[in-house]
């Protein structure tokens, strides 16, 4: 006779009906996602998105905060019993492009599209307020809802720091959350990994200055394309030969641009490009070494040089116990098949960051990838014909409220 089996353990009994009522919200998630993705606005200032947030949650028992220096909105929810609060994060932008999908909803404004999922995240967001005022009184605290605008290179979550959005629940927040929709991964599955998950980005512009002449004679110029051409090499030389092999970074020069004809030897040159790393030392290192490289080589030719370095996003980097935790909760809530943990960080970057510099918590991704294309030929984040599935919806909705519920035990 065999000993006992060993089972499984049974997950929270509070989590067991949450993805069933997230799916039950979907027809508001949907209506709010679309009406969003039909009126795409830019940047830090989105007045139709907030006035539709406001509209979605107004019939909700929760406090809220406008923001002063952009369109922010904060939201307050207070659990039935007292404690410490978690943020939720959902960001609201879109992008500056043209939309080439053939969706029914597809933007109404020319130049301006969702192509990042921020619609899906303000809807998942604020179905995931719902939930959770429906279930306040299991809550030992508050939950704050950060929905962010100007994610998409504005630094919105810096604005919302400032203005005070890790302390709107009276003291700051214990723990913060954060999802973000990605075409390329199976629809309804959560990817996080302890640790750096995302990069730093911070962008560069070199202006080499010589003399310019005929392009006959150069010996009588001071040409400057030569030393321009020279740094992009060393560049990369460099990133191999200062940076560790142990710590990732990437050095892309985008743009060079030289001359207005091919008869004339012009006076400036320029590059320009992005610097992507997974640690404040490796960024710091790049930097300095970057204006060195291109310094040197320009005076070796002659040149003068200016160097500008333009800090974007610091890396975003998940508190080891939260990661896990969103993982655990995702099994349990979505089913195991639903939760992965990425074997190496994403070299995009996310303001994020700058909370989860001051709280632990987690980024997470939720696969939307539509069921009839492949993961791996679907159009991406960022592509304007990308489209993502809204099955995922309630996964996201139901695992922001697993994570405030988990946090907030009585």
């Amino acid at each position: 006779m065999t000993g006992p089996t060993e089972l499984p353990s049974l997950p929270d009994a509070r989590f067991a009906a949450l993805l069933a009522e997230a799916r039950a919200l979907q027809p508001g998630t949907v209506a709010l996602r679309r009406e969003v993705h039909r009126r795409p606005e830019l940047g830090l200032h989105l007045p139709e998105t907030r006035a539709a947030i406001l509209r979605a949650i107004e019939d909700l028992p929760v406090e809220i905060t406008q923001g002063r220096s952009t369109t922010s909105v904060t939201a307050v929810l207070r659990g039935g019993k007292p404690g410490p609060a978690v943020l939720l994060r959902g960001d609201m932008d879109a992008l500056p492009m043209t939309e080439d999908t053939g969706a029914e909803f597809t933007s109404e404004i020319p130049g301006a599209m969702h192509a990042c999922g921020h619609d899906t995240h303000v809807a998942m967001l604020a179905s995931a307020a719902r939930l959770l005022a429906a279930r306040a009184d299991e809550l030992a605290g508050s939950v704050v809802f950060m929905f962010q605008p100007g994610e998409e290179g504005f630094h919105g979550a810096r604005h919302m720091i400032h203005e005070g959005v890790l302390d709107a629940a009276g003291s700051r927040v214990d723990r913060a959350f954060a999802l973000h929709t990605y075409a390329n991964a199976p629809s309804g599955q959560i990817r996080t990994r302890p640790g750096p998950i995302l990069a730093s980005a911070d962008s560069f512009f070199v202006r080499v200055t010589g003399r310019g002449g005929h392009g006959s004679a150069p010996h009588h110029a001071l040409d400057p394309v030569p030393a321009a051409a020279e740094m992009v090499g060393a560049l990369q030389a460099m990133i191999t030969r200062r940076v560790s092999v142990f710590e990732p970074a990437v050095l892309s020069v985008t743009r060079i641009s030289a001359g207005t004809t091919s008869n004339v030897i012009p006076e400036t040159a320029e590059l320009e490009g992005t610097i992507r790393t997974l640690s404040e030392g490796t960024r710091e290192l790049v930097r300095a070494e970057l204006a060195k490289v291109c310094e040197g080589v320009g005076a070796a030719h002659g040149c003068r040089v200016l160097v500008d370095i333009e800090p974007g996003y610091p890396p975003t980097v998940n508190d080891p116990g939260e990661a896990e935790r969103v993982l655990r909760l995702a099994g349990e809530v979505l089913g195991e098949r639903h939760a992965l943990e990425l074997a190496d960080p994403i070299m995009g970057a996310e303001d994020f960051s700058y909370v989860l510099q001051r709280v632990p918590g987690a980024f997470a991704f939720l696969g939307a990838c539509p069921p009839e294309v492949a993961v791996e030929e679907v159009a991406p984040n960022h592509s304007n014909r990308v489209r993502y599935d809204e099955a995922a919806l309630p996964h996201g909705v139901a695992l922001y409220a697993a994570f405030a519920l988990d946090t907030l035990r009585g």
